[in-house]
């Protein structure tokens, strides 16, 4: 059991133009791990090409209570593939996220750990309650229910931001280094054995979101286009829907005109029908294309994120 409480614990934060809360970020963990100083951590401070002095203040603070290193990208590549930056350069037994507004508290990381030493390999934190919009509050049950229903069954309706898992787990995600993907999704489609804690997101302290409307469009295209088929369902239903309304159609005009000679000829109508399957052509090429650029995008197998240094900020 000792042995346990000594595996080392990797805490991989992207960071992304966060220079104003950089100070309550790093007194935080100077501070929670102070006061849990059992445990054996490692931060890793991911920058993903941030504009506004981010790694010059990193690197001015003292981190006392626990090691620490900041990989810094070329350039922005995203939040998904800092994250998976950091699991390739994580030295712990176990690895979690967390992110620059410490809206996820840091005492999760004692609750999950607690969860992984009995045998778990990984270990989702749900939101419970979270204070944001209606809008975006709607849109992200929209997203769990189709998650849900096409994709995973186990997707949690509220939501997760927080996860922790093993090295064999790191491992398998290291194999297969997914570009236009969620790594969310990819640790949840694993299987192994999971277990789930809830907990209460906090307000943001400092600084902005940087989960613009955007991003979240573009997480909700690769979920679905990278882990599930229901898309392209989606377009042969709509090919036989309105085959079927176009049979029926017309065989309503032949008998219109047979027995009741009403009707009307005009472009009105013709347009109607040409703009609807128009309109539904385009949509249906377009989540085409979608699956057709990742396969390009897959087979060029250009890199997910470039790493332009590596620095060690407690030597």
């Amino acid at each position: 059991m000792q042995e346990n409480n000594n595996k080392m614990i990797s805490v991989i934060i992207p960071i992304f133009n966060e220079y104003e809360g950089i100070p309550f970020l790093v007194d935080s963990l100077n501070e929670f791990f102070r006061q849990n100083s059992h445990l054996n951590a490692e931060v890793i401070f991911v920058n993903d090409g941030s504009k506004d002095n981010s790694v010059e203040r990193l690197s001015s603070m003292e981190h006392k209570t626990y090691k620490a290193k900041v990989i810094s990208f070329s350039r922005n590549f995203g939040s998904h593939a800092a994250l998976r930056a950091g699991i390739s350069h994580a030295s712990g037994e176990y690895i979690c996220f967390n992110y620059a507004d410490l809206q996820d508290p840091l005492e999760l990381i004692i609750q999950m750990k607690d969860l992984m030493d009995q045998g778990h390999d990984i270990i989702w934190a749900q939101r419970e309650s979270t204070k944001v919009p209606w809008g975006e509050k709607m849109f992200s049950k929209f997203y769990a229910y189709l998650m849900q229903k096409f994709a995973f069954k186990n997707f949690p309706e509220k939501g997760f931001d927080i996860v922790m898992f093993n090295k064999k787990v790191a491992a398998e995600v290291n194999k297969n280094v997914e570009a236009n993907s969620s790594i969310f999704l990819q640790i949840l489609g694993m299987g192994f054995r999971q277990t789930n804690i809830t907990y209460k997101k906090r307000e943001r302290k400092t600084g902005v979101s940087k989960w613009t409307l955007s991003k979240k469009i573009k997480l909700f295209i690769d979920s679905f286009v990278a882990f599930s088929y229901a898309p392209i369902r989606f377009v042969t239903i709509i090919g036989i829907i309105f085959f079927i309304i176009g049979i029926l159609w017309t065989l309503y005009i032949v008998i219109r005109k047979i027995f009741f000679q009403d009707l009307a000829a005009g472009w009105p109508a013709l347009m109607s029908i040409l703009m609807i399957g128009f309109g539904i052509t385009n949509i249906s090429l377009g989540i085409i294309a979608e699956y057709l650029w990742r396969t390009l995008d897959a087979s060029r197998k250009r890199q997910v994120f470039i790493i332009d240094e590596i620095k060690e900020l407690n030597k």
